[in-house]
């Protein structure tokens, strides 16, 4: 299934598609003291929150921090707050009450009234028995105002178009890549979006695995070390390199309104930024799709 290019047009220009860019925070490294060169880990988030400010990123999805770094993340965070913020609860085990106070108690520390998007953590927690009040609590907090949307975040293997038909969610956050195409290629994500719903997609890097030399690739995955060879390959033949090939691929897809990644440093920052400015590169991107399920499966890479 070749990928659809979509760009934005302007004075009859076709311009890169930058503001469907999202950044997740759970990279920043607030919990630990320094960055690895010893620069305080709040200066650095705070250079990489103003770097994605001022290019325009519409979503932060916060990550799972310690309460401690949500309330260092408030306080480094641009003002006014350019961001539309993603927050996930807590999973529905010990109740809907609890979950909503922890949603409560994160704002707070966040120091905001409301967030454009509060996500249930993954399907199997939907499904879960204490899953279906939890929803119901989460479309409680959508009409009281705590949020605009409600979503969740899923897997390949969730059967993400059978959730969103139970649930009728506002966004679905979902795994696609250069690399794990399956969403896209079995026309799940298309179908969602033709059901109205927002599609975030995720790790789009799939956690650098692109970026590995193939005889640095973990051993469970040398048995794909040639697809991805053969990768990287066809993107360096189209003059184009990995960094530049992820992100043209996610963000040329019209099934996502928005396409997340997260960076440690503010030059990471920088670079994705200069990198998503650029028009996707011309490339085959169905030639370079992984398809074996035990690497894409693997829980080193499915969160990442």
């Amino acid at each position: 299934m070749a990928a659809r290019r979509e760009l934005t047009k302007s004075n009859g220009v076709m311009t890169p598609l930058i503001h469907k860019l999202g950044l997740g925070s759970a990279q920043f490294g607030l919990d630990q003291q320094a960055s690895g060169r010893g620069r305080p880990r709040d200066a650095e988030a705070r250079d990489i929150l103003a770097i994605a400010a001022r290019a325009g990123l519409g979503v932060m999805e916060v990550g799972g921090h310690s309460a401690a770094a949500d309330t260092t993340l408030a306080q480094i965070m641009p003002r006014p707050n350019p961001f539309r913020l993603t927050i996930t609860t807590v999973r529905p085990d010990r109740g809907a009450d609890f979950a909503e106070a922890e949603i409560r108690a994160q704002m707070l520390r966040l120091g905001v009234e409301s967030v454009d998007t509060i996500l249930a953590p993954s399907a199997t927690d939907l499904f879960s028995s204490n899953g279906p009040v939890l929803w119901e609590r989460l479309r409680a907090l959508r009409d009281e105002g705590l949020c605009r949307k409600i979503g969740v975040s899923v897997y390949a293997s969730d059967d993400p178009v059978g959730l969103a038909r139970r649930f009728k969610p506002d966004v679905v956050q979902a795994p696609a890549s250069l690399l794990d195409q399956r969403l896209l290629i079995d026309g799940t994500l298309s179908e969602l979006a033709g059901m109205g719903i927002e599609v975030h997609l995720r790790s789009i890097f799939l956690n650098g695995l692109l970026f590995l030399p193939p005889d640095r690739a973990p051993h469970h995955l040398k048995a794909a070390a040639g697809r991805i060879s053969r990768a990287r390959r066809l993107i360096a033949e189209g003059r184009s390199d990995p960094l530049q090939a992820a992100l043209g691929f996610a963000l040329s897809r019209p099934e996502a309104s928005a396409v997340l990644v997260g960076v440690a440093s503010a030059s990471e920052m920088s670079a994705v930024i200069a990198a998503a400015s650029s028009p996707p590169p011309d490339l085959d991107w169905d030639d370079m799709a992984l398809d074996d399920p035990m690497v894409l499966d693997s829980p080193a890479w499915a969160a990442a």
